[in-house]
C-alpha cells in the first residue's frame, strides 16, 4: 500500500535519488513511495525515467 505522507528521513533520500539520478524531486518522491527502500528497484525504475525523456 503506497504511503501518502513522507516518513521521517524520506527527504534525505529524495535529495539522494535526486542527486543520483538527476530527477525532479516529485520523480524521486514516486520512486520511493512506489519501491519503498528497495534501492536496486528505484535505482532500476530511475534509469527507465531518464530513457524517457
Amino acid at each position: 500500500m503506497p504511503r501518502s505522507r513522507p516518513l521521517k528521513g524520506e527527504e534525505a533520500e529524495v535529495k539522494h535519488v535526486v542527486e543520483t539520478h538527476d530527477l525532479s524531486p516529485d520523480q524521486a518522491r514516486e520512486l520511493l513511495r512506489r519501491h519503498g527502500n528497495d534501492w536496486r528497484k528505484i535505482d532500476e525504475a530511475a534509469k527507465s525515467y531518464k530513457d524517457e525523456k
